[in-house]
């Protein structure tokens, strides 16, 4: 039996392959922030750190592949944290107005900055990035998701998005939570950025602009947040629909501009509306 029919579909299929993991990572990331009531539309501008950092890290300092990952997470973790401090004191329409200007000015600042290649970008970066690094980290970061909201810290995210005062009643420190959801939100969003540079073996400022943020809401909005799977089924759907559609390709934008609208008026909780199974409280 011939395997050439499987090598052949890996050569045409690849990117698209490693693009729905990276996506994926990325629903996961506004999943977080959404479960806490937030509109934190930031994570373009979280990934463009984590992609340039950890490509500068491997480009200039030499650094090996996971610790230039590393650089990148962490640092996209200490900006969000940096901006939560004033972007928290806004909530609704106004907080996701706030982080879009943030990810705008950021992407302004990297088109005039020399050393980051200016509005070319970044090429030549190793193409370390395969199907195992990305797709070990959905994996891992599902996971701790999934682990994250059968704890104590899953109660409080829910208490938080469904009623602040009695969270604040029973003890809960809201803007802690926020900040936390913030925060780790970031550093996935930081994550999908440094496997997508280094899977792409390029980085450019057009690859984080508003269009992409838009597409990164769209993945939660199309397949719901009653679970963590939901913002991945509707990267899965969002990638797939191109591919097998070739026609709606190029109005992909649009596209994704109608599925928010179609999903909200016809099924708010995404095509994923199975809740969380409630948790019993322990005595």
């Amino acid at each position: 039996m011939s395997w050439d029919w499987l090598d052949d579909f890996w050569w045409t299929y690849q990117s698209v392959v490693y693009v729905i993991g990276i996506d994926a990572l990325l629903g996961l990331s506004i999943y977080l922030v959404l479960i806490t009531g937030q509109l934190f539309l930031a994570q373009t501008a979280f990934m463009a750190i984590g992609a340039y950092v950890s490509a500068l890290a491997t480009l200039n300092l030499g650094l090996p592949f996971p610790l230039s990952l590393a650089c990148g997470v962490g640092i996209s973790a200490g900006v969000a944290i940096v901006i939560s401090l004033p972007m928290l004191r806004l909530s609704g329409v106004y907080l996701g107005i706030g982080t879009i200007a943030f990810g705008e000015v950021l992407r302004t600042v990297v088109i005039n900055v020399d050393v980051l290649g200016g509005a070319l970008g970044l090429s030549g970066i190793p193409q370390s990035a395969g199907l195992v690094a990305i797709y070990g980290s959905l994996a891992a970061a599902l996971l701790l998701c999934f682990a994250t909201l059968k704890s104590k810290i899953g109660r409080a995210l829910e208490m938080t998005r469904t009623n602040e005062v009695a969270a604040m009643v029973v003890g809960i420190n809201i803007f802690r939570v926020k900040l936390g959801a913030v925060t780790a939100s970031a550093a996935l969003a930081g994550l999908a950025g440094g496997l997508a540079a280094h899977s792409r073996s390029s980085v450019s400022p057009s690859d984080f602009s508003f269009q992409s943020a838009v597409e990164i809401l769209s993945f939660a909005v199309l397949g719901g947040t009653a679970s963590p799977l939901g913002p991945v089924l509707g990267a899965l759907v969002l990638n797939l629909l191109p591919e097998v559609l070739p026609s709606v390709g190029q109005y992909r934008t649009m596209l994704n501009g109608l599925v928010i609208v179609a999903v909200v008026a016809f099924r708010p909780n995404g095509l994923l509306d199975r809740p969380v199974p409630r948790l019993r409280r322990h005595a």
